[in-house]
């Protein structure tokens, strides 16, 4: 029984980024020896468990062979007799393709530690089309490590663009089609994932909407610097679709059954984008009738997430503009609906009181500046 360290967490520590999770492959094992070791298993397709002490991944070394339609159509072998060597074979790309014993030694039958120097993301065997999910994995990791000036090898371009033309893509399933999403949205150029796609003729099924927009590029995506991953992802996805229909984003939603909150932010923020980015020139009524079109006294949270879909970091007219908003909804939601009643207001009366001093508040935005 030999256990080595392989995947990302072998290629982040070659690329000298910090690596998160560690994932092991034991070669001449069995489901017995692991369970008698104490180990749980969790896999279900294929022997996976977790170390009993740290709880980190350990899943027996395996073989595959394409058995049906879709990513799941695999019969796989993960007897004692799979070598190190077939196991890695299975991967999708050779940065991905690399092992490490436990005393460092490195294992990479398939070239992966050239192509990482070579910056190059390259398939480690044809058997890379048999897997759909791995179209939008690459895309995925084009977009991680854009910065860092990887490219996709012609080679694997090729094998995504014949996986896209036989229509594997319609056997994967929404979940895991907004899973790759939203781990490329949270990366630092969200836009690479999307060319790509369109580079392979990918966009259809999951994300034709798009395909009748001009996609942005690395000049034209906005900066967007969230240290929450999920609030990262919704902003770069709402910016991607901003250009569509709210009805062309409903549906592109529904369809990869984004989260509730994903759908409304994108939705939100394509309805109020002329509103909000011209709020100075806006009648005041108007802009708080999209305040509250945008639920922004229930959803503050929202709101904030709205403006930096919106709003370029990287211009200081819209980054003071958006300062300001905030700073009023801010004064807006401390009126003290008590003190109303206190004065003897009831029901609509307390309703209207509000909305006058908001109009009052936000005023100042569309008010004439003094010399």
């Amino acid at each position: 029984m030999q256990t080595y360290l392989v995947g990302g967490a072998v290629r982040d520590a070659l690329l000298n980024i910090p690596v998160k999770d560690k994932d092991y492959v034991v070669v001449g094992s069995s489901v017995d020896e692991m369970l008698a070791l104490g180990f749980q298993q969790v896999g279900r397709d294929f022997p996976v468990f977790l170390h009993p002490d740290t709880k980190q991944e350990y899943a027996l070394a395996r073989a595959e062979r394409k058995s049906g339609l879709g990513y799941t159509g695999f019969e796989c072998d993960s007897s004692s007799e799979v070598s190190l060597e077939q196991d890695l074979l299975r991967r999708d790309l050779t940065i991905n393709a690399i092992a490490q014993d436990q005393d460092g030694n490195l294992y990479d039958p398939y070239g992966g530690q050239k192509d990482l120097k070579k910056r190059v993301l390259r398939h480690v065997s044809p058997a890379f089309q048999e897997d759909p999910l791995r179209l939008l994995r690459v895309a995925r990791f084009a977009a991680r490590f854009a910065h860092l000036g990887f490219s996709i090898a012609p080679e694997t371009l090729e094998l995504m663009r014949t996986i896209s033309s036989k229509g594997e893509l319609n056997y994967l399933s929404a979940e895991r089609v907004w899973l790759e999403t939203q781990r490329a949205m949270a990366t630092r150029h969200p836009e690479v994932f999307f060319q790509v796609l369109n580079q392979v003729s990918a966009l259809s099924p999951w994300f034709e909407e798009l395909s009748t927009i001009t996609l942005p590029d690395e000049h034209h995506q906005l900066v967007i610097n969230h240290s929450n991953q999920d609030a990262q992802a919704a902003v770069a996805f709402a910016r991607v679709v901003l250009p569509l229909e709210s009805q062309q984003i409903r549906r592109l939603c529904e369809r990869l059954r984004c989260p509730n909150e994903v759908t409304a932010l994108a939705i939100c923020s394509a309805d109020s984008r002329a509103s909000l980015l011209h709020a100075t020139e806006l009648p005041t009524p108007e802009l708080l009738d999209t305040l509250n079109r945008v639920d922004v006294w229930r959803k503050p949270e929202r709101f904030q997430l709205i403006l930096d879909v919106l709003f370029d970091q990287r211009d200081s007219a819209q980054q003071e503009l958006k300062t300001r908003l905030i700073e009023l909804v801010d004064t807006a939601k401390q009126i003290d609906a008590k003190r109303l009643v206190a004065q003897g207001l009831s029901g609509l009366q307390i309703k209207h009181a509000i909305q006058h001093q908001r109009l009052d508040i936000f005023s100042v935005l569309s008010a004439p500046t003094k010399n």
